[in-house]
């Protein structure tokens, strides 16, 4: 297959591509090679090439795609959501949806793991984890998780190892269905027994490892839960409380209650519906518990010069690290999603939000005296926002009658119908709404919310949420914060394995359009039309690109794509009678999640050794076969290679699994190498997930929204995940089908927009040339800084695939000067740093993606060079390490101004170590960061404002260390 050139410079290939003509051309030749094609030749072996391109539509123009995308959104019906079931209205402040949501100083910025550029968004995500702490009554919080129903999996999870002799699990049976679906199957497939029951007749059994409970249940109904809190932990078990944030402004916290693990959903604060989500989950835990805590946590730290400053606290890498041993798989977050929350608290304050309760409190308990009056039965009656009437056998009679009227309610059973109110809510539509149950006019309603459980007090009291009353002060907040940040919209973010490419504008407008972003996920078929036609295009699109029979979007990170590709394959094995198949073979250069996922399946991971080449050992992967073959489910692998390279064996590799009988994965983290010119279903793959995130534009959002497509072959696609809302978790799934791995059907759907844009811009030409431009970026990278630093693998003819790995390890003996301290000097260049010690512990890896032009390429290979100078001079005894730049890298404004400088380096140096700097220049608000005091001196709420008040921070500092 040869490639079309990109002719046209108004093209959206040709705005997306980085290089132009000339400089492809400087380029190629620095590489060593004519053409793209003759680099693709030698990079790519010949055997996994595909013959011809995918079959996709012809590229559109960004007004075109737009215009389709009009199309599809006008297909959907949009009602006003009443409907429940964990998803609510809710208005967004314009201030917050075009400063957050809409910005790409917050869209376009990576997970926070280097601190000192990342202060901005740790703060907004701290003051989440402050919100939630301080709704739930419970110490620790995190921040954040993938969605309310797998958040419930990761707390039945966290239980079972927090109690490790238990192997019941009892799951209240008034949580939402998808809740349920999700739960039950996750907490099965680590051998776990699920009882779903009606906790009012309390406990039965011992063996416990805990308790879900519904607060409120999913037909809105209240009840106290303390006596089954008492119950379970007179057993030695723990209780996991699912609560509604908004709800918590009037009702007794889980925490005050005796919960162990309080977990929901952030949505309905300032969240779209976005057709199910991208949505922010929380979880809280007592303390004794935040070290088995899921996902990620921010704590606070301090710097260099004392200062309190923000951090991702250890558990948040050990995932990674601790491999097959991880608690959770979980990568990619809803960081921007938690972000919108947060702001939403702060911006309202605690009175607004109380004020917001109050008021949905009140439609509610109207529309209920309303309808009891026209002779209705209201089912319970305590409840928040949430009411439940009997129609006997004219449920959906009565729903069908509200749609014509414009409303979305839920038919809970053929006798039952659910009405929530949400913020948008008026006393006009409680009159209209009750119109359907024979009343003629609106009442008042007293309170619904238990006597024993309205809550006392105000939560929020952190001087945070009481600090924003106007626009003016919310925008200057949200400007100040993302000033603190290094995000895509200011510089290249280098870093390999993640591909921080462009997030196309075109397809971003589009996820905010009222007619997407206002779908309720469970709106019936026929109000979705335009929904469902763009997934199933863009599901096509997928199927094509990496050459399997179907696609799910379901999976909603790349965490979660890969355990849905296990679990099918684990079933797809129970289908066939090899229930001893129980074992994946994991590379050791495979990325962390990958073994991870692979616990979470309930598989045995047996590692398989790397070569010194970087590639698959063959030779221990016969080894591994011999001892285990009739064992062995699968094998999961990276393609190409986590250390850059385009192995030539990966069709071996599949055949070898295949003849023992395993399946194999092939991870797609990587296919920004591959799109439009290889396909993974083609040279041996059973089943990929994809990084929408990565390869196909969905913005990080500083750690979220992901998007984990899986893709399968045609024996595969029985297990393929099913839809969660109507799964039966009573009984585990049988054999023959797949299980619900999110809450909704088609996952974080309100971002898919964006990867569908991409594709139909792109065509299947655009995707090869950006394949192409991605692999000429890395190898012009590692040509240009090979003398400087090792490249540590390479595959034929010296070249990388769409990333290189910088080996610093001699470098570091020679000098003391570490791959961490490369990177926190790179802050001072106004770089974030590549990928730090992965696959290889003193290594950094870079990958700058096709989005790049020469001029910003040559921006970072002028900061490397600097960088290898800086070294040098301590190699030469001409410094001391300890009184290096390196050594003290980074420097903030304040530290290069003030009248205090003790440094043998000059300010200059350390500031403006090259003179494109005195242009343009950022400056990070932190010096460098104390890891280990962070971890002796966890804080994972908002300190308060005194802590950042110098004088009181160096006494503070000094109290703690003594």
């Amino acid at each position: 297959m040869t490639l079309t050139p990109v002719t046209d410079p108004a093209s959206f290939p040709a705005r997306h591509l980085g290089p132009d003509d000339e400089e492809r051309a400087v380029m190629l030749e620095r590489v060593g090679y004519s053409s793209l094609d003759a680099l693709l030749d030698a990079a790519l072996p010949a055997d996994i090439r595909a013959g011809a391109a995918p079959q996709l539509d012809e590229a559109l123009s960004e007004y075109d795609a737009q215009a389709v995308l009009r199309d599809y959104a006008g297909r959907n019906v949009v009602l006003k959501a009443f409907y429940g079931q964990g998803f609510s209205d809710t208005i967004t402040p314009p201030v917050i949806r075009r400063n957050v949501v809409e910005d790409p100083g917050w869209y376009t910025a990576y997970t926070p793991y280097q601190p000192e550029i990342s202060q901005g968004r740790l703060e907004a995500l701290l003051n989440f984890q402050t919100m939630v702490s301080e709704l739930t009554g419970l110490p620790v919080a995190n921040a954040s998780l993938l969605d309310e129903a797998s958040a419930v999996a990761e707390a039945v999870g966290l239980m079972s190892r927090a109690k490790k002799k238990g192997r019941r699990v009892i799951l209240d049976s008034r949580l939402h269905p998808q809740v349920l679906g999700v739960a039950a199957e996750r907490a099965r497939a680590i051998d776990l027994e699920v009882e779903i029951t009606d906790l009012s007749s309390g406990l039965v059994g011992e063996d416990l490892v805990g308790v879900v409970i519904a607060y409120p249940g999913t037909e809105g109904d209240i009840a106290d839960p303390r006596a089954v809190i008492e119950a379970i932990h007179s057993r030695d078990g723990l209780a996991t409380v699912v609560t509604d944030p908004l709800s918590l402004m009037l009702l007794e916290s889980p925490g005050e209650l005796g919960a162990d693990i309080a977990v929901g959903n952030s949505q309905r604060f300032g969240v779209p519906l976005f057709f199910g989500g991208p949505h922010a989950a929380y979880m809280a835990v007592s303390d004794k518990l935040k070290r088995q805590l899921p996902g990620r946590l921010v704590g606070v730290s301090v710097d260099a010069d004392g200062r309190p400053a923000y951090r991702l606290a250890l558990q948040t890498r050990e995932q990674h690290i601790r491999r097959e041993r991880a608690t959770s798989n979980i990568c990619t977050a809803q960081a921007l999603l938690a972000v919108t929350a947060s702001m939403y608290a702060v911006y309202h304050g605690p009175a607004g939000l109380k004020n917001i309760a109050e008021h949905v409190h009140s439609l509610a308990t109207s529309f209920a005296a309303t309808v009891r009056e026209a002779g209705a039965e209201v089912v319970h009656g305590h409840f928040f926002d949430t009411v439940a009437v009997r129609t006997p056998g004219r449920a959906q009679a009565v729903v069908d009658q509200l749609a014509e009227a414009g409303y979305l309610v839920r038919p809970i059973d053929a006798d039952t119908v659910g009405v929530s109110f949400g913020e948008s809510a008026t006393a006009a539509d409680v009159a209209e709404l009750a119109k359907a149950f024979g009343a003629s006019a609106a009442v008042e309603g007293a309170s619904a919310l238990p006597e024993g459980l309205v809550r006392a007090g105000t939560p929020l009291t952190h001087p945070i949420f009481s600090s924003i009353h106007s626009e003016s002060q919310m925008m200057r907040y949200l400007r100040t914060l993302s000033d603190k940040d290094l995000a895509l919209d200011r510089t290249m973010i280098p870093l390999g394995s993640c591909t921080m490419k462009l997030n196309p504008a075109a397809g971003l407008e589009a996820i905010t359009w009222p007619e997407f972003a206002n779908v309720h996920p469970y709106a019936p078929d026929t109000q979705t039309v335009g929904w469902r036609a763009l997934i199933e295009q863009l599901e096509g699109w997928l199927a094509a690109l990496t050459g399997y029979a179907r696609v799910s979007v379901q999976p909603n990170a790349g965490s979660q794509g890969e355990l849905a590709g296990l679990l099918a394959i684990r079933r797809y094995h129970l289908s066939r009678g090899d229930d001893q198949r129980d074992i994946c073979l994991v590379p050791a250069s495979a990325h962390g999640t990958n073994a991870a996922s692979a616990t979470l399946a309930n598989l045995r991971v047996v590692v398989v050794a790397t070569a010194d080449d970087g590639s698959i050992d063959l030779a221990d992967l016969d080894a591994k076969l011999e001892k285990h073959g009739k064992n062995v489910a699968a094998i999961m692998i990276t393609y190409p290679s986590t250390h850059g390279v385009f192995e030539n064996t990966v069709r071996t590799v599949c055949e070898k699994v295949h003849a023992a009988g395993g399946q194999v994965y092939i991870d797609g983290a990587n296919m920004n190498a591959l799109t439009g010119l290889a396909k993974p279903g083609e040279f041996g793959g059973d089943v990929s997930h994809l990084n929408l995130h990565k390869t196909f534009t969905i913005p990080h959002g500083g750690g979220g929204p992901g998007v984990g497509p899986v893709a399968v072959a045609e024996h595969l696609v029985p297990f393929l995940p099913s839809d969660p809302a109507t799964a039966d978790a009573s009984a585990p799934v049988s054999g023959e089908a797949g299980v619900p791995i999110a809450s909704t059907r088609f996952g974080s759907a309100g971002v898919l927009q964006i990867s569908w844009a991409y594709i139909a811009m792109m065509g299947a030409e655009g995707l090869a040339q950006a394949t192409a431009h991605a692999i000429l970026g890395a190898n012009y990278l590692a040509r240009e800084l090979s003398d400087s630093f090792p490249i540590l693998y390479t595959g034929n003819e010296g070249l990388v695939a769409h990333e290189c790995i910088l080996d610093l390890r001699e470098l570091t003996s020679q000098s003391g000067v570490t791959a961490a301290d490369v990177a926190k000097r790179l802050v001072d260049f106004g770089f974030h740093a590549p990928t730090l010690a992965f696959p290889v512990a003193g290594t950094l890896m870079v990958e700058p993606t096709e989005s790049e032009d020469l001029a910003e390429l040559d921006r970072f290979i002028e900061a490397m060079r600097t960088i290898r100078a800086e070294i040098q001079e301590i190699i030469d005894g001409r410094v001391g390490y300890e009184d290096s730049v390196l050594r003290h890298a980074p420097f903030t404004a304040w530290s290069v101004s003030n009248s205090e400088w003790d440094h043998a380096f000059s300010r200059e140096q350390a500031a403006w170590p090259v003179p494109g700097l005195r242009k343009v220049k950022y400056f990070p608000p932190v010096r460098r960061l104390d890891e280990a005091y962070g971890d002796r001196n966890l804080v994972c709420a908002c300190p308060p404002p005194e802590a950042f008040d110098i004088d009181e921070t160096d006494e503070t500092a000094d109290h703690e260390e003594n």
